[in-house]
Parts: structure tokens; C-alpha cells; sequence
């Protein structure tokens, strides 16, 4: 800030404080009757009361302080005093508020205040406080706490900014003057209500003379009418903002405004030649390019959009053309074949014109233009032409081999001179039927035909097209469908093998039967049969065939009754007769079968042939059906097998128990039929023993308790002891129901009543070996262990 700058602030500075009533006076002011400690009294009213004077609230101006005070001393702001301050240092100023001990002090003996640090408006524009005065010794309070505020006085020390840098705007090309473009903006943090520090006029320095700004409100606009977007688009412009109503030491800023002419459809389209020239070979397919006819527009976007047309041709219809929308080009397109020989050259006019015309500018001219455009048609070998698309011919069948159908004929459209010669595809004549000359292309049969088995065959020729030097050059195919047509080559036979029967007794001309016949020919007119009797059999016939002009015919009888004993089939011979040229005729057998009926009709008892015929059960279904049912009784049967064999159990379960297994045949029990008396499992593991296993041979305990028989009287007879023994194992057998069978042989071993070790039967057992004590077996020591575990138990003995 230099000096002027300096001097202008302090000036401004010092007037405002010296207009203030605060300033250098007292900023409080106490007026008090009478002397300090007096009650105040002024005197007594009519009733004598003593009057009090009050005492006048304090007086506060407001301060002043200048911003961004630069001096080297405390800025001063103002002095407090109390009427109560005599002066002798016993009355203390108290300062509270906003910045109250930071920003502002205070003397507490004096009263100045003072500003510690600068001070920005922009920052906080005033401060509230509150003053106070005290009894330095009892702290009392002399006077009431009041409000004062210290107000910042603005200086210019902030610049204009604008809202945005840079600004974008677009004003379309071709505008008048005056045009509105865009409006900016500039603020002040300055106080706009003091002095002209905030306030802020624009101008413009760079732009002209294509824009001016207002000063006042910022608002750009065109200061120049017709500026074409195609001589220049982009345009940039600076705009100051100085504060101070733009006098000498304001502060200024700027901003970039970027201004864009928008187009506008102001030029029309132009063609770059007047005449476009094209070379298009004749065997150009239809819907290819042509060629592409490029126009102009100095415009962009939407208002360079155009149409093409064709406003003249000397062939109509033979070219076409339509705009690429990508590229604004015109391009030409085929809708016609082209010839070479036929024509040569095309010609038509061509015009290109604007999608979108702005009205505004029809006095620029005609937006459109036109141009000629020539077609050259070259020449191209092309290959040999049919004169039809397709051949259609006849033949009738039977023909002999080798016989003309039909001919085949192309040409060269070059309208050369050359050589074609004709062959037929073999991949559609794969049974080689047909041929064709090579020459002439006469299509001719080397294989005869048969309607019946192909009434029509479809082959493809082709024409090859050989140059001078016999070279295969181009070659085309044509389709060729031949028909063969019908002869009366076939006779008529009955559509189905009939099968009737008569009853015994059957009226005379009865209908038993209708009849039709088939043909495999197809004449013109459609099919005529006629039917008869064979006239063998037409004298001796039990049947006449009464034809009924319909193509069917009725079998009728000729008696009155039929004796199935005497014969129970008829053979009836039909003669089927066509109605073509030439005639065909074929004999055919009608059997019928002898029944006997009942009054309606009905069919009751027939010979076997006639019921197994009307049942519909062949033989083969006779031979089916026995098979079935010996394959059931096969299952059956290898079924009941399997079952018998599961329940009989094998002497041997496998290779490996053979050695583990002990068979006895010595034992006094069931003999060779008792397996199970040993289980060598059990002095394997002797705590392993089968609970429910048991011997064939004993009577089971929990089902059949221990019978109790009587005691035979002893007797004189010295046999008397085995005569007892034999009666009661005879006894015991009949009246156990698990002995073996009556005719089983069961041997005994007795020793007599008097031997000490007793029997050793099996069947003794049933009634010993349950009182029997084996506990005495433990006491012969450790090689009897096995066999003390075995019988030293009661339940195991049981169970085993």
C-alpha cells in the first residue's frame, strides 16, 4: 500500500473517531445530586415524605475501530469513566464479552481500552461487551453492568471475484447486434453500505470489437451483426470487475468468458463436380453400389443433412439413389441387370438439397444443387444362358430306350462364336436314366421308364461354355422335370383278398358280399371297372356277380340253400375288366365258406378253417402263444428247484470247513442222517455255542418235558432185563415226535443193568444228562479244561 493510499485511510480514520461523542470524552456518565456517601435527599414533598433522587442509567456510544491497523502501537479504541471515579485509584473497570482479555483491554485504573491484534471486518464486522464499575477494595459494584459495541470500520482491502472462471457460452452465428450472450457476476467481501469499497463496475479487455460488456450488471452481448460460424467459431473474452465505481486506486479482477458460434443452416449444399463418371461391370448384382456422389455443406450437424434424388434418366428404373446418413454421401445402387450387349452406357441428373432449411436465409439462395452422372457398362465373359428357366417335358412310359424327350438349348450372351456343349448332373440322375447329346442337347432315355415305380424325375444340365483352345471357360445349370405319363399297361385285381360266408339257408339272390377293384394306372379320365362271372363257371355257378356301374359289385347266390356237409367252400371266379385303351382284364378268386346260421343271419358253427379264419388266430399266433406258456412252466418249475434246493442243506458248506467238520457214523443215534452230533465249532470257541441249535434225535426239553414211565414189574425171565430195555426204546420212539422215521434202523449197544458205566445210548440221555454232574471234570487239571468248559455248565449243556 503506498503512501496516498496511507494518508486517504488515516484521514478517513481520524474523521470518523473526532465525529464521535465518545471520543476523547467520557463514554460514561453518572450525574448524582449532592455530595459521594450522601442519602441523596432533595428535600420532602407536601405530606413531608423526603424525597430521593434516582439515580440515571449509563450513557454508551458506540466505538469505532479502523480494520487492518498497521501501527506499531495498541490501537486505541476508547475510554470508560464512572461519575464515582474521584480519581484516587480506588474505583476498578471490569470488561467482559466478545474478545473481552484477547482482542481488547482494558486499564483497570484509567478506563482506556485498546485493540491487541488487526482486526477484520470481513472476518466479524462488531463486537458486543459489557463494562462494569467496581470498588477496587470491596468489590462492590458502583455502577451497573451495561452493553457497548465496538464497531470495525471497512477499508478496500478485498478485490472482486467472479462466481465462475471461465465462463462457457454459445450465441448462434449470423445474430444482430445486441444479441444477448451470457451474464457474469463479480462480488465484493467489502462493506456495501460504507463508502464505494464493494461496489463493482465491469469492462471489458479483450473481445473487441466482436462483444461489449454492461457495466453495471455484467451482461455480455454481440457488438457486431453477421459473424459467420465458418470464418471463425470460438471466440475469448476477458472481463475486469474493479470496485471503487472503477475509480484510480480500486481493486480489480478477471474472468475468461469462452464463447462458441453455434451453426445455423446459412450454406447450402454443393455438388464437387458437375459430372460423375462410373465403370460398372455388366455382372454387377442387383442392389450392389454402383458408385458414390459426394456434396458439401459448410454446415455441421442436422443442417448438413441431405437428400438425393433422381431427376432424370434415359433408363428409368435402373439405377436408384439414396443417402448415407453416417457420411452425407449420395450412392448410386443397381435395381437392374445390366447388359453389355444390349446397352452400353447410362446417363441421368442427379440433385442433392437440405433436410432441415431455415427460412430465415431462403434470400442466400436455393439450398440445393444438381449434378450429371454417366454409367459406363463393361464387358464380361459371362456364361451360357437357358432359353428357359426351367425345362418341363414328356414321356410316355414303356418307350423304347434311346427315344428324343425333349432338347435343351443355350447361347453365349457375349455374342462370341464359341463352343457350348451339354451334360447332365449326375448327382440328380444317380441311376444314369437319362442322357443328353452334347452337341444339340436332345435329352433321350437309355433305361426304361415305369410310371408305377416314378412318375417323375428331376435332373440338372449343364452348359459348359469352351474356348477356341477346347478350355472349359464358364458353365451354367438349368433345372429339367420329366413327366411320364401313363398306359393302360396294368389290369385291375380286387382291393383286398376276400374272405365270406353263406349261411345253409340262404335265399336265392341274397347279397353276400360287396366288391371293389384297384389299378395301379392313373388315366385321364379317372378309373371305369366292370365285373363278371367267369364264363367257365358261368353254366354250373352257385354264385352271380351283379355289377352296379359304381366301380363295385354285389356277390349274390342263385339257390336257395347250401349243405356245408356236402361242401362247405365256393370258389367264385370274378372277372375285373378297366375301361381303357388298351382293354385290361384279370380273373380273380372269390372264397366262400358254408355256415350255419341263425333266423337273422348271424354266424353260428363253421367248419375249423372258417372259424380260425374269422377269429383272426393264425398258426404263427397258435405256435406264440404254446411258447409262452412252456416258458411260464419252465419258470415255474426252476423256481420250485431253487426253493427245494435253498431248504436242503449241504453236507459240505465249503473247502475250507472240510477239515473243521467232524461226520459221525458210529453214534447210537440217527445214524448217517445225524451230521449235526458234533459241532467243531464249539471246541474252537467253546463260549460261541448256538443257543437254539438242537439234535434231531433228543426230545426238545421246553417242549416236550420228560414223560415219566411206569415201572414194569420185575419178573422171572432171565432176559427180562433186555426185554425191558428194547419195550422202553420202543416206547420212547413212538412217543417222540423228532425220531426218525418208522423204517429207520436204529442199533443199541446194551451191557446190562449191571455195568458200571452205565448205557451210553443218546437216547438215555434225554433223561441223564440233566441230573448228570460234570463239575468234578475241572479236577483233572489243565489238559481236561476243554472239556470241563464244555460240561461244567448246566444252561450250556441245555442249550447244546
Amino acid at each position: 500500500m503506498d503512501r496516498r493510499k496511507v494518508c486517504i485511510l488515516m484521514a478517513l480514520w481520524a474523521v470518523a473517531h473526532l465525529n464521535s461523542p465518545g471520543y476523547g470524552l467520557r463514554a460514561l456518565r453518572r450525574t448524582t445530586g449532592g455530595r459521594r456517601g450522601s442519602a441523596g435527599l432533595t428535600g420532602q414533598d407536601a405530606n413531608g415524605v423526603p424525597l430521593r433522587r434516582s439515580k440515571r442509567g449509563w450513557m454508551w456510544n458506540q466505538f469505532f475501530l479502523l480494520e487492518e491497523y498497521t501501527g506499531t502501537d495498541l490501537q486505541y479504541v476508547g475510554k470508560l469513566h464512572s461519575d464515582s471515579d474521584r480519581g484516587d485509584g480506588s474505583v476498578r473497570y471490569v470488561l467482559s464479552g466478545e474478545g473481552a482479555g484477547t482482542l481488547f483491554k482494558i486499564d483497570e485504573k484509567s478506563g482506556d481500552i485498546h485493540a491487541t491484534k488487526r482486526l477484520d471486518r470481513e472476518e466479524k464486522a462488531y463486537y458486543i461487551l459489557h463494562a462494569k464499575a467496581v470498588n477496587r477494595f470491596t468489590n462492590e459494584a458502583l455502577e451497573g453492568e451495561s452493553e457497548f459495541i465496538i464497531k470495525i470500520h471497512d477499508i478496500n482491502d478485498n478485490e472482486p471475484r467472479f462466481t465462475k472462471d471461465p465462463y462457457m457460452a454459445q450465441v448462434p452465428e449470423m445474430s444482430d447486434i445486441g444479441t444477448s450472450v451470457i451474464q457474469v457476476t463479480a462480488t465484493d467481501a467489502d462493506d456495501a453500505t460504507y463508502g464505494n469499497s464493494a461496489r463493482v463496475v465491469y469492462s471489458i479487455l479483450e473481445g473487441q470489437p466482436y462483444f461489449s460488456v454492461d457495466p453495471d450488471t455484467g451482461l455480455i452481448k454481440t457488438a457486431l451483426p453477421d459473424m459467420d460460424r465458418e470464418v471463425k467459431e470460438n471466440y475469448q473474452v476477458v472481463i475486469q470487475a474493479k470496485d471503487m465505481a472503477g475509480q484510480m486506486g480500486g481493486l480489480s479482477g478477471t474472468t475468461t468468458v469462452s464463447i462458441t458460434l453455434s451453426d445455423v443452416n446459412d450454406n447450402p449444399p454443393r455438388f464437387t463436380k458437375s459430372l460423375y463418371e462410373f465403370r460398372v461391370p455388366e455382372s454387377t448384382e442387383l442392389g450392389a453400389t454402383a458408385g458414390l456422389v459426394p456434396a458439401e455443406d459448410a454446415d455441421i450437424g442436422e443442417n448438413a443433412e441431405m437428400d438425393y434424388r433422381i431427376v432424370w434418366s434415359d433408363s428409368p428404373g435402373t439405377f436408384d439413389i439414396i443417402t448415407n446418413r453416417s457420411t452425407q454421401e449420395g450412392v448410386i445402387v443397381l435395381r437392374k441387370p445390366l447388359d453389355f450387349e444390349s446397352k452400353r452406357q447410362y446417363s441421368f441428373r442427379i440433385q442433392v438439397e437440405n433436410v432441415h432449411i431455415n427460412p430465415r436465409f431462403f434470400t442466400n439462395g436455393p439450398f440445393r444443387d444438381e449434378a450429371t452422372v454417366k454409367i459406363i457398362v463393361e464387358d464380361v465373359d459371362e456364361p451360357p444362358v437357358f432359353r428357359r428357366a426351367a425345362y418341363v417335358m414328356e414321356v410316355i412310359e414303356d418307350v423304347p430306350r434311346n427315344t428324343a424327350i425333349g432338347s435343351i438349348s443355350a447361347t453365349d450372351p457375349d455374342g462370341k462364336e464359341t463352343l457350348i456343349r451339354y451334360s447332365i448332373d449326375r448327382r440328380t440322375d444317380m441311376d444314369r436314366v437319362f442322357n443328353i447329346h452334347a452337341g444339340n442337347g436332345s435329352v433321350f432315355n437309355v433305361r426304361e421308364l415305369d410310371r408305377e415305380e416314378n412318375t417323375w424325375h428331376n435332373i440338372t444340365v449343364i452348359a459348359t461354355e469352351f474356348s477356341k483352345c477346347n478350355n472349359p471357360r464358364q458353365m451354367s445349370r438349368v433345372p429339367v422335370y420329366i413327366r411320364v405319363l401313363d398306359v393302360n399297361d396294368n389290369a385291375p385285381t380286387l382291393a383286398t383278398n376276400y374272405e365270406t360266408f353263406v349261411c345253409e339257408n340262404a335265399k336265392a339272390n341274397q347279397r353276400i358280399q360287396t366288391v371293389s377293384a384297384t389299378d395301379p394306372d392313373d388315366p385321364i379320365g379317372g378309373h371305369r371297372f366292370f365285373f363278371s362271372l367267369a364264363q367257365e363257371a358261368a353254366g354250373k355257378a352257385n354264385f352271380s356277380v351283379r355289377d352296379n356301374k359304381d366301380n363295385t359289385a354285389w356277390i349274390l347266390t342263385r339257390r336257395n340253400s347250401y349243405n356245408s356237409l356236402q361242401r362247405s367252400v365256393y370258389h367264385v371266379p370274378v372277372v375285373i375288366t378297366d375301361g381303357d385303351t388298351p382293354m385290361q382284364s384279370s380273373t380273380n378268386t372269390l372264397t366262400i365258406k358254408v355256415c350255419t346260421c341263425d333266423r337273422e343271419g348271424k354266424m353260428k358253427l363253421c367248419n375249423a378253417e372258417a372259424l380260425t379264419a374269422r377269429a383272426g388266430l393264425s398258426t404263427g399266433a397258435l405256435v406264440a402263444i404254446l411258447l409262452c406258456v412252456i416258458i411260464l412252466l419252465m419258470i415255474v418249475v426252476l423256481f420250485a428247484a431253487l426253493r427245494r434246493q435253498k431248504k436242503k442243506e449241504p453236507l459240505i458248506i465249503s473247502k475250507e470247513d472240510v477239515r473243521d467238520n467232524v461226520v459221525s457214523y458210529n453214534d447210537e443215534g440217527g445214524g448217517e442222517e445225524d451230521t449235526q452230533a458234533f459241532d467243531i465249532g464249539t471246541l474252537r470257541n467253546p463260549e460261541a455255542i448256538e443257543e437254539n441249535k438242537q439234535r434231531r434225535d433228543i426230545v426238545p426239553e421246553t417242549f416236550y418235558p420228560p414223560v415219566r414211565r411206569p415201572v414194569l414189574p420185575p419178573t422171572r425171565d432171565n432176559n427180562g432185563d433186555v426185554r425191558d430195555f428194547i419195550n422202553q426204546r420202543l416206547q420212547d420212539n413212538d412217543s417222540d415226535p423228532t425220531a426218525p422215521p418208522y423204517d429207520s434202523l436204529a442199533t443199541y449197544a446194551y451191557e446190562g443193568n449191571g455195568s458200571v458205566a452205565e448205557s451210553l445210548s443218546s437216547l438215555e440221555s434225554v433223561t441223564t444228562e440233566g441230573d448228570q454232574d460234570y463239575n468234578y471234570l475241572s479236577e483233572w487239571g489243565p489238559r481236561f479244561k476243554k472239556l470241563a468248559d464244555m460240561y461244567g455248565g448246566d444252561d450250556s449243556d441245555r442249550d447244546s
